[in-house]
């Protein structure tokens, strides 16, 4: 199965700096024999930009999608995205939902983060859906059952038959630095696939995000149950997330 490397640029690139990284990327990826073969890659603008992703993803087997949607196809909801346009107009395969950011800074919460799952479905999308601890959490010994309450709640109701994508991101590993070991990522990872099979789901891969470079990726890619990556920083430069791209 390829290892999939996901790159959420957040609220950073101008529409024509996105189309220069495609651009560029697309002409690196090339040099590598057979590298979409073993990678599969998803672009994560922030909204402005996702039109000029799509254009220059057409017909390529780089997949994309927006970093939030609204849990409604449209209507009276003023500065939301449309998960129906995304998917409809710009063809976008995928869907960033539940990420530590909205959940703590939008104080996005379970029963919204369920209904965009379950939209994100319905529309034959995919979701990358996010989950992770804090550090109080961690050191509190809640690590699982804060990770496994996510799971619960977010993915209710949705068809154990058709893909998803969950990320685990230890929310204290995003943006500091700070990498969870390789023993805290087996751990996790290999209770997240076993509380997915028992779910009954079906098709799934678990990424891991938080701090993520060239320089762990090659370790962390053998953990077990790690089948790829969710990737900040480094995922802003065509040659560092290359680079970790290359490390499978």
């Amino acid at each position: 199965m390829k290892k999939i490397f996901a790159a959420n640029w957040k609220l950073n690139k101008t529409p024509e700096q996105a189309r220069e990284f495609v651009i560029q990327f697309k002409n690196e990826a090339f040099k590598h024999a057979d590298f979409f073969k073993t990678c599969e890659v998803i672009l994560f603008p922030q909204a402005f930009g996702l039109e000029a992703v799509s254009s220059l993803c057409a017909g390529t087997e780089i997949g994309f999608g927006p970093q939030n949607i609204y849990f409604e196809k449209s209507g009276a909801f003023t500065g939301e995205n449309s998960a129906e346009v995304a998917s409809v107009a710009l063809k976008a395969k995928f869907a960033l939902i539940g990420h530590s950011e909205r959940r703590e800074i939008f104080k996005e919460i379970d029963g919204q983060l369920n209904k965009k799952n379950i939209l994100v479905q319905s529309l034959k999308m995919t979701s990358v859906f996010c989950i992770g601890e804090s550090l109080q959490q961690r050191e509190a010994f809640q690590t699982l059952p804060v990770c496994f309450a996510q799971l619960d709640a977010g993915l209710a109701g949705l068809d154990q038959n058709v893909r998803v994508i969950v990320a685990y991101e230890p929310v204290w590993a995003i943006g500091t630095g700070k990498v969870a070991t390789l023993e805290q990522v087996a751990e996790v990872h290999q209770a997240i696939n076993d509380k997915l099979e028992a779910r009954g789901f079906k098709s799934f891969q678990i990424l891991y995000g938080g701090s993520v470079k060239a320089d762990n990726a090659a370790s962390l890619l053998k953990v077990p149950h790690v089948d790829g990556f969710l990737i900040g920083g480094a995922s802003l430069e065509v040659s560092s997330f290359l680079n970790v791209c290359l490390a499978n």
